[in-house]
């Protein structure tokens, strides 16, 4: 839709309201401030979401791997010849077979619940999730009764790089006097933090000899850790390693096992959209009610304009370009407002936590130690258009009520 200099002179003229006609003006500005606000809190709000999803997502499959495969009984004998057939199945990064095994961690300052990886020192340097966030110590010295700890764990257990840490298992050994503890006390090499709450309060890793002693699986592994070149094509890569195997395995994949998670947040994104969607749904209302009373305070200037020659086309395209102008600064406005916010997120979270002197996001509660924040152009561009959208159908009605006002009605009653 073109509009002439005419048009746009009358229409930004309207929108500076007269004394008399404050109250116009004043609905005016309130619909841009709370379209303003809408498009802002949607993109921060929707950019955390992504970012929760993308680090969720990445911090699980950078220790969990994208596929496990499983025997049908506890552990999985021959393995070394199994993660040899599964490294040549096209499409697959890295194999690495694991002892994994829930533990008690004791050391002279405390105790706590811990899961040990039993992990080659070759397969843990190539980790990069675990080699490239070491805070102390290194992975070099990640051998025989060398172990890595995750940071917080470190902290729980008052323990730090060079001291030691004693590893119970629930399963005994049995002897002539009954059902013997089995404990071994381990080295401390290094301390990692992945930004992870949970892998970092509970994570051990030992090397895989030392974790098939202790658990007295000599011979054998819990699993193979299969990652892939696409995680979102995992299926296929499953396909090609069972027919690989021949069977006799439990191959579950990274989507199966964290379904519930990847579910419910992705249930959670789509509903915060839906309800933030609201705020500018509610503040293009507010455009259609500023835009009637404005039809109404303005009817004897549209009844003079249509005296003067001005067609019902032009009067249409004048409150158009009012109301539309209302939307379209609110909804720019927003964009800078939130893509700002969004990139400066941690850094505002930082100052009001020093400011208010409390702890605005607690990695016990979100298992994150930042806030994840993840700017998706297209999803972005999502909202512009929408908010542009409802702002340009709000001005349909009052602007057709305007174009229909009979020019004699306008001026009877002046």
């Amino acid at each position: 839709m073109i509009f002439n200099s005419f048009e746009r002179m009358v229409a930004f003229r309207y929108l500076r309201a007269r004394r008399q006609e404050g109250f116009v003006s004043v609905i005016a500005i309130f619909s841009l401030l709370g379209i303003m606000l809408g498009v802002a809190t949607l993109i921060i709000v929707m950019s955390v979401m992504n970012g929760f999803r993308a680090d969720l997502i990445g911090r699980i499959l950078g220790l969990n791997g994208h596929l496990g495969i499983y025997g049908q009984t506890a552990q999985l004998t021959d393995f070394d010849a199994m993660t040899q057939k599964v490294r040549a199945v096209p499409g697959v990064v890295s194999a690495t077979p694991l002892v994994e095994g829930q533990v008690m961690a004791t050391s002279d300052a405390g105790a706590a619940g811990a899961l040990v990886r039993g992990i080659r020192p070759d397969d843990i340097r190539a980790r990069p999730l675990v080699a490239n966030h070491i805070v102390q110590g290194s992975l070099a010295d990640f051998d025989d009764d060398g172990i890595a700890v995750g940071d917080r764990l470190a902290r729980r257990l008052g323990v730090t790089v060079g001291g030691k840490i004693t590893l119970i298992s629930p399963q005994g050994t049995d002897t002539a006097f009954g059902t013997v503890p089995r404990l071994k006390t381990y080295h401390v090499v290094a301390l990692f933090d992945v930004g992870f709450y949970e892998y970092d309060n509970s994570y051990i890793f030992v090397p895989l000899d030392a974790a098939q002693l202790f658990f007295k699986l000599p011979d054998a592994v819990s699993s193979i850790e299969v990652f892939v070149a696409d995680a979102d094509r995992v299926s296929r890569e499953r396909q090609l390693i069972a027919a690989a195997l021949g069977g006799g395995v439990r191959i579950v994949d990274w989507q199966q096992a964290n379904s519930t998670i990847v579910n419910a947040v992705e249930i959670e994104r789509n509903v915060m959209f839906l309800i933030l969607t609201l705020i500018i749904i509610v503040a293009a209302f507010n455009i259609i009610s500023s835009m009637i009373m404005m039809v109404k305070d303005k009817g004897r200037d549209i009844a003079i304009l249509r005296t003067m020659g001005a067609s019902r086309g032009m009067i249409l395209r004048i409150f158009m370009l009012s109301g539309a102008s209302v939307g379209i600064i609110g909804t720019l406005s927003g964009l800078l407002l939130g893509v700002v916010l969004t990139r400066n997120l941690e850094a505002i979270r930082q100052f009001l936590q020093g400011l208010l002197h409390m702890d605005l996001f607690s990695a016990e509660m979100y298992f994150f130690t930042r806030i994840p924040a993840h700017l998706d152009t297209g999803e972005v561009a999502t909202i512009v258009i929408m908010a542009l959208c409802l702002s340009f159908l709000a001005t349909l009605y009052p602007s057709w009520r305007a174009a229909r006002l009979d020019p004699v009605e306008g001026l009877r009653y002046e």
